[in-house]
C-alpha cells in the first residue's frame, strides 16, 4: 500500500481533548525561538541553541516548505484554551518507498510531566497510520533521554536498533537508538 499524498492536498489539523494540532506558522516564531534557545529542550537533540529571531524564521519557512514539498509535517502543539504555540511536532522525514515516517517534537518546559507530548504523539501516529496509510513510524532518540524512550514504549514503539558513536556534536561522539512502531 502506498502513502496516501492526499493529506497533502490542504494542511490537517487534529484536534485532540486539550490541543490544537495545526500548521506552523510565521506567528510562531518567537515561541519557536524561545523553545530552541532552552537548554533543557535542547539537552538530548545534537544541535546548537538557535541563534535569533532571523534563524527562527528560516526553520518556520522551511517546516512549511517540507509539508508543500510532500517530504514533512510540522504540527504546532496549541492548548485547545489558548492561541499560544506549546510545542511543535510531526513527520520529520518521509520515506515513501519504505512507507515510513520519522516522528519528532519538543515541548515547552512547563508542560512536560502533563501527558502533554503523549497526547500529541498518539494523535500523529494515529493520522499515520489512518490517514497516511505508513507501514511503521520510527524515532530516533538519545538513550539518554528516558522521558522521550518511556513515551515511545508506553505507546508500543520496540527498540530497534542502537548505533554507537552515531552523532557527532560538540566535538562528542553520542549513541542513538532507533525505537519503531508498525502499523498493526
Amino acid at each position: 500500500m502506498k502513502i496516501n499524498q492526499k493529506v497533502f492536498d490542504q494542511f490537517p489539523v487534529i484536534q485532540t481533548e486539550r490541543l490544537l494540532l495545526r500548521q506552523i506558522q510565521l506567528e510562531d516564531t518567537v515561541k519557536i525561538m524561545e523553545m530552541r534557545q532552552n537548554n533543557r529542550v535542547n539537552q538530548f537533540i545534537a544541535r546548537t541553541s538557535i541563534s535569533g529571531l532571523e534563524a527562527a524564521e528560516e526553520l518556520v519557512k522551511k517546516t512549511v516548505d517540507a509539508f508543500e514539498s510532500k517530504v514533512g509535517i510540522g504540527w504546532a502543539g496549541i492548548l485547545r484554551n489558548s492561541s499560544d504555540i506549546i510545542g511543535t511536532c510531526g513527520f520529520n522525514r518521509i520515506d515513501y518507498l519504505n512507507n515510513r515516517a520519522e516522528i519528532g517534537g519538543e515541548l515547552s518546559t512547563e508542560y512536560w510531566g502533563k501527558n502533554i507530548a503523549l497526547e500529541a504523539v498518539q494523535a500523529i501516529v494515529t493520522f499515520g497510520f489512518d490517514q497516511m496509510n505508513l507501514h511503521a513510524i520510527e524515532a530516533l532518540v538519545s538513550p539518554e533521554n528516558r522521558g522521550a524512550i518511556f513515551l515511545l514504549e508506553y505507546l508500543g514503539f520496540e527498540k530497534e536498533a542502537h548505533f554507537k558513536d552515531r552523532i557527532y556534536f560538540n566535538e562528542v561522539y553520542s549513541d542513538m537508538v532507533v525505537y519503531t512502531l508498525f502499523k498493526s
